[in-house]
């Protein structure tokens, strides 16, 4: 009995090493990076070095995209050089090029990117993270253009197997769930669950506070303002709420938050270093899978619908 049990044990270990590789993209099934992955001190302290020693990564983004640095920047005033960050690595920090690739996502069109992108990992080996930001144009973005998108991205993880590359969403606009930026998010959310990728998700962050109250539902924008009943008007903003009646110092950092506010950059913050270890290898062990979820994936439900890969909030909707 005691030998059957160890076959079967050694038998599975088997099985499931051969399963960890997915097109040399990452060694888990996918990566969400939602509102979810915000919470800074579940990461392990061994996971957050390997992402220093392991990691070189080169962001390209404008205005909005530079809420994860500016963040990451107040974020080593708020809790210390654990988080320190610059390009090269120096003095023991994560090795993340800002900048790296001029534009974003759209800018000055919809696909250069992809060649800037080519021409930076020519010149720079090293580096096996690779992540883009939007600004605004998902929210003017066709069907078609976000799978122009997709499929360049598709090229480059085909091109480049030894780099990991980081899908994003784009930032809020206030058109709630019936709106053209909703329709393309979930079609890029969608593609990355399919498809095993790693995707930050910039706008279910920016869809909830910190304890988890949920305000996609309510038109919010980037800016963190929403429809407080339903009349149009976005009169609220959940993040000078939230900050308001939270101790700055304490419980939220004052930093720089491109459109926006601190508390919408604290998380951004949080969620990029949650990524960090993820690609350094740390599984937190939640389940990723479309059959654990309670919503159908659909363009009529938010993001909700695909957050359950760090920890899930409850909400009402």
């Amino acid at each position: 009995m005691k030998s059957f049990i160890f076959s079967f044990f050694f038998l599975t270990a088997i099985l499931v090493s051969g399963c960890e590789k997915d097109n040399d993209i990452i060694s888990f099934d996918n990566m969400i990076i939602d509102h979810s992955c915000t919470k800074l001190s579940s990461i392990p302290a061994e996971y957050i070095s390997a992402a220093k020693q392991n990691l070189h990564i080169a962001y390209g983004h404008t205005s909005h995209g530079s809420q994860l640095t500016t963040g990451m920047d107040g974020l080593v005033i708020f809790k210390g050089n654990t988080y320190a960050w610059n390009n090269g690595g120096t003095g023991g920090a994560l090795d993340l090029h800002d900048y790296a690739m001029t534009g974003d996502l759209g800018n000055p069109d919809r696909t250069s990117w992809a060649d800037r992108t080519r021409t930076y990992l020519d010149a720079n080996p090293d580096v096996n993270v690779i992540i883009w930001s939007w600004c605004g144009q998902v929210s003017s973005a066709t069907e078609a253009d976000i799978n122009t998108y997709l499929n360049l991205m598709s090229g480059l993880e085909s091109d480049y197997p030894g780099v990991s590359f980081v899908y994003m969403t784009g930032h809020l606009d206030g058109t709630g769930l019936t709106g053209n930026l909703h329709l393309r998010n979930v079609q890029i959310r969608k593609y990355c669950r399919d498809n095993k990728r790693i995707l930050f998700d910039f706008a279910d962050i920016e869809s909830y506070n910190p304890d988890g109250a949920y305000f996609g539902d309510k038109k919010p924008s980037d800016a963190c303002a929403y429809d407080t009943n339903g009349d149009g008007s976005l009169d609220g903003n959940w993040a000078v709420e939230w900050q308001n009646s939270h101790t700055q110092g304490v419980d939220w950092f004052s930093c720089s938050s491109a459109h926006s506010e601190p508390i919408n950059a604290n998380m951004k913050a949080y969620a990029a270093w949650w990524l960090w270890a993820r690609l350094a290898g740390w599984d937190n062990n939640t389940p990723n899978s479309l059959s654990s979820w309670p919503h159908s994936l659909n363009a009529n439900s938010w993001s909700q619908d695909l957050s359950f890969s760090c920890f899930p909030f409850t909400h009402q909707s």
